[in-house]
């Protein structure tokens, strides 16, 4: 088994992962998206959409949305929070690799480091191809991924918080297949009790990215250096986020300890 085929990892940690704070930035963090993609509505993919805090503010704004994970429990919880707010959204059951909706998307999210899962980089790029797929011809993609250029300027062997409730969360990442992949071992202390679980996922730079985003038939790679649009500067000066635009944004920011880079593309016109 897969460690994002764990119900047990994404149970365990979705307190922390998804705390209420992370719910109550998704609307912000939807309005940027929407003003630096020049997005106003139409029909949205949310690809690997987790408990649906970004897939419900985007139905708020008038989208007509469509969320896919392949973990029940997290569509559970998905369900759950767009039946507070009366949300009306398409959930759905399926792996990346094999979710394509042929030209159905005018804007297309896949976010929170969930691109890169998988170790054999062809399933990487079946994901992109299949997501270029579904879009239409001016549809848009953003995607947030772990950047290399962040984590090689704030990498630390080991990373520990103790959280809101009381409890002590230590994160051991290692990195592997020389600076490709980044294998992390999550220990959870809560009352007594401790749980760990490992995962690890590809990291990219933004060339090899934009590389990859060009090779499954994506255009306009741009790069920028927050989600208003900012230039992207590197180095000691570089800012927490990164993002590229029109059609693809690069955004660094320390997300539960990892810094993410987003990326925004549009697909190649026939």
């Amino acid at each position: 088994m897969e460690w994002f085929e764990s119900e047990d990892f994404w149970r365990d940690f979705y307190p922390y992962m998804f705390s209420p704070d992370r719910f109550s930035a998704a609307k912000e963090e939807v309005s940027r998206i929407l003003t630096l993609t020049e997005c106003s509505g139409g029909s949205l993919l949310d690809l690997c959409c987790g408990p649906g805090r970004h897939a419900v503010e985007f139905a708020r704004c008038g989208f007509r949305v469509t969320g896919v994970d392949r973990s029940p429990f997290l569509l559970d919880r998905a369900r759950e929070h767009a039946s507070k707010t009366g949300a009306s959204i398409e959930w759905i059951m399926e792996d990346m690799r094999n979710f394509v909706r042929p030209a159905a998307f005018d804007l297309a999210c896949n976010l929170f480091t969930s691109f890169g899962y998988f170790k054999d980089e062809q399933d990487n790029l079946r994901v992109l191809r299949n997501i270029h797929q579904s879009l239409k011809e001016t549809g848009v993609l953003i995607i947030e991924v772990v950047g290399k250029e962040r984590l090689a300027r704030t990498w630390q062997n080991t990373i520990s918080a103790e959280l809101p409730d009381g409890s002590l969360i230590v994160q051991r990442p290692q990195l592997r297949d020389n600076f490709c992949r980044v294998h992390s071992d999550w220990i959870l202390m809560k009352e007594g009790r401790t749980r760990s679980f490992s995962f690890e996922h590809t990291i990219y730079s933004g060339r090899e990215l934009r590389d990859c985003l060009l090779s499954c038939g994506f255009r306009r790679v741009q790069l920028f250096g927050d989600l208003q649009g900012g230039a992207l500067r590197s180095g000691s000066q570089a800012a927490d986020r990164c993002c590229p635009q029109f059609r693809r944004i690069d955004l660094f920011r320390l997300d539960l300890y990892f810094p993410c880079t987003k990326v925004l593309a549009a697909p190649m016109l026939s």
